[in-house]
Protein backbone atom coordinates (compact mmCIF):
# COMPACT_ATOMS: atom_id res chain seq x y z
CA UNK A 1 0.00 0.00 0.00
CA UNK A 2 1.30 3.25 -0.65
CA UNK A 3 2.10 6.01 1.86
CA UNK A 4 -0.62 8.63 0.11
CA UNK A 5 -4.24 8.13 1.20
CA UNK A 6 -6.23 8.68 -1.79
CA UNK A 7 -9.62 7.19 -2.44
CA UNK A 8 -9.92 5.02 -5.01
CA UNK A 9 -12.53 4.30 -7.56
CA UNK A 10 -14.08 1.04 -8.80
CA UNK A 11 -16.02 1.40 -12.31
CA UNK A 12 -17.99 -1.48 -12.42
CA UNK A 13 -20.02 -2.40 -15.90
CA UNK A 14 -21.24 -5.56 -17.92
CA UNK A 15 -18.80 -4.76 -20.48
CA UNK A 16 -15.01 -5.15 -19.91
CA UNK A 17 -14.97 -2.31 -22.88
CA UNK A 18 -17.29 0.33 -21.39
CA UNK A 19 -15.63 0.04 -17.79
CA UNK A 20 -12.05 0.76 -19.42
CA UNK A 21 -13.23 3.46 -21.57
CA UNK A 22 -15.08 5.54 -18.92
CA UNK A 23 -12.27 4.82 -16.40
CA UNK A 24 -10.06 6.29 -19.26
CA UNK A 25 -12.04 9.20 -20.12
CA UNK A 26 -12.60 10.27 -16.14
CA UNK A 27 -8.60 10.25 -15.56
CA UNK A 28 -8.19 12.10 -18.87
CA UNK A 29 -10.80 14.53 -17.53
CA UNK A 30 -8.89 14.80 -14.59
CA UNK A 31 -6.00 15.63 -16.64
CA UNK A 32 -4.61 12.11 -16.07
CA UNK A 33 -6.14 11.52 -12.46
CA UNK A 34 -3.41 13.47 -10.86
CA UNK A 35 -2.56 9.84 -8.61
CA UNK A 36 -5.89 8.85 -8.22
CA UNK A 37 -6.11 5.18 -8.63
CA UNK A 38 -9.01 4.13 -10.63
CA UNK A 39 -9.88 0.14 -11.43
CA UNK A 40 -12.16 -0.83 -14.27
CA UNK A 41 -14.34 -4.10 -13.58
CA UNK A 42 -16.08 -5.08 -16.53
CA UNK A 43 -17.62 -8.27 -17.70
CA UNK A 44 -17.05 -11.62 -16.81
CA UNK A 45 -13.64 -13.30 -16.16
CA UNK A 46 -14.32 -15.08 -19.63
CA UNK A 47 -14.27 -11.84 -21.30
CA UNK A 48 -18.50 -12.18 -22.09
CA UNK A 49 -20.88 -9.85 -20.93
CA UNK A 50 -21.92 -9.56 -17.25
CA UNK A 51 -20.59 -8.64 -13.64
CA UNK A 52 -17.82 -11.00 -12.05
CA UNK A 53 -17.92 -10.39 -7.77
CA UNK A 54 -14.22 -11.69 -8.06
CA UNK A 55 -12.81 -9.13 -10.68
CA UNK A 56 -14.61 -6.09 -8.34
CA UNK A 57 -13.08 -8.00 -5.54
CA UNK A 58 -9.86 -7.90 -7.29
CA UNK A 59 -10.62 -3.96 -8.34
CA UNK A 60 -11.23 -2.67 -5.00
CA UNK A 61 -8.40 -4.66 -3.41
CA UNK A 62 -6.23 -3.36 -6.23
CA UNK A 63 -7.61 0.79 -5.68
CA UNK A 64 -7.46 0.75 -1.90
CA UNK A 65 -4.94 3.14 -0.50
CA UNK A 66 -6.49 3.21 2.77
CA UNK A 67 -8.96 6.70 2.28
CA UNK A 68 -12.01 4.43 1.10
CA UNK A 69 -13.15 3.28 -2.17
CA UNK A 70 -16.14 4.73 -4.35
CA UNK A 71 -17.50 2.19 -6.53
CA UNK A 72 -19.62 3.37 -9.45
CA UNK A 73 -21.85 1.08 -11.31
CA UNK A 74 -23.81 0.62 -14.49
CA UNK A 75 -26.80 -1.67 -14.51
CA UNK A 76 -29.15 -3.23 -12.30
CA UNK A 77 -27.27 -6.53 -11.74
CA UNK A 78 -23.68 -4.82 -11.18
CA UNK A 79 -25.21 -2.88 -8.35
CA UNK A 80 -26.94 -6.09 -6.87
CA UNK A 81 -23.35 -8.01 -7.24
CA UNK A 82 -21.88 -5.24 -5.18
CA UNK A 83 -24.64 -4.92 -2.65
CA UNK A 84 -23.31 -8.57 -1.81
CA UNK A 85 -20.21 -8.20 -1.55
CA UNK A 86 -20.37 -5.32 1.08
CA UNK A 87 -22.86 -7.61 2.86
CA UNK A 88 -20.35 -10.17 2.66
CA UNK A 89 -18.45 -7.87 5.06
CA UNK A 90 -14.92 -9.03 4.30
CA UNK A 91 -14.35 -9.42 0.55
CA UNK A 92 -14.17 -5.25 -0.11
CA UNK A 93 -11.53 -3.17 1.82
CA UNK A 94 -13.21 -1.22 4.95
CA UNK A 95 -14.55 1.69 3.93
CA UNK A 96 -16.01 0.57 0.46
CA UNK A 97 -18.48 2.44 -0.81
CA UNK A 98 -21.52 1.70 -3.38
CA UNK A 99 -22.45 5.31 -4.83
CA UNK A 100 -25.81 5.89 -6.27
CA UNK A 101 -24.69 7.96 -9.37
CA UNK A 102 -24.74 8.25 -13.32
CA UNK A 103 -22.30 6.31 -14.50
CA UNK A 104 -19.53 8.39 -16.89
CA UNK A 105 -20.66 11.75 -15.36
CA UNK A 106 -20.22 10.03 -11.49
CA UNK A 107 -16.93 8.69 -12.84
CA UNK A 108 -15.51 12.20 -13.99
CA UNK A 109 -16.96 13.86 -10.73
CA UNK A 110 -15.38 11.11 -8.59
CA UNK A 111 -12.20 11.24 -10.41
CA UNK A 112 -11.84 14.96 -10.41
CA UNK A 113 -12.79 15.00 -7.09
CA UNK A 114 -10.50 12.45 -5.53
CA UNK A 115 -7.48 14.19 -7.24
CA UNK A 116 -8.07 17.13 -5.16
CA UNK A 117 -6.93 15.10 -2.11
CA UNK A 118 -10.99 14.66 -0.88
CA UNK A 119 -11.74 12.38 1.22
CA UNK A 120 -14.60 9.68 0.38
CA UNK A 121 -17.81 11.67 2.10
CA UNK A 122 -16.60 14.20 -0.76
CA UNK A 123 -16.08 12.26 -3.36
CA UNK A 124 -19.62 10.12 -2.85
CA UNK A 125 -21.05 13.81 -2.96
CA UNK A 126 -19.49 14.78 -5.98
CA UNK A 127 -20.40 11.66 -7.83
CA UNK A 128 -23.83 11.48 -6.53
CA UNK A 129 -24.28 15.17 -7.45
CA UNK A 130 -23.85 14.73 -11.21
CA UNK A 131 -27.59 13.29 -11.59
CA UNK A 132 -28.21 16.90 -10.98
CA UNK A 133 -26.39 17.90 -14.42
CA UNK A 134 -28.23 19.46 -17.13
CA UNK A 135 -27.66 18.82 -20.90
CA UNK A 136 -30.44 21.39 -22.28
Amino acid sequence: MSDTRTVGIVLVSHSAEVAASVAELAKGLAGGGAGVPVAAAGGTEGGGFGTSAELVAAAAASVDRGAGVAVLTDLGSAVLTVKALLAEGDELPPDTRLVDAPFVEGAVAAVVTASTGADLAAVVAAASEAYSYRKV
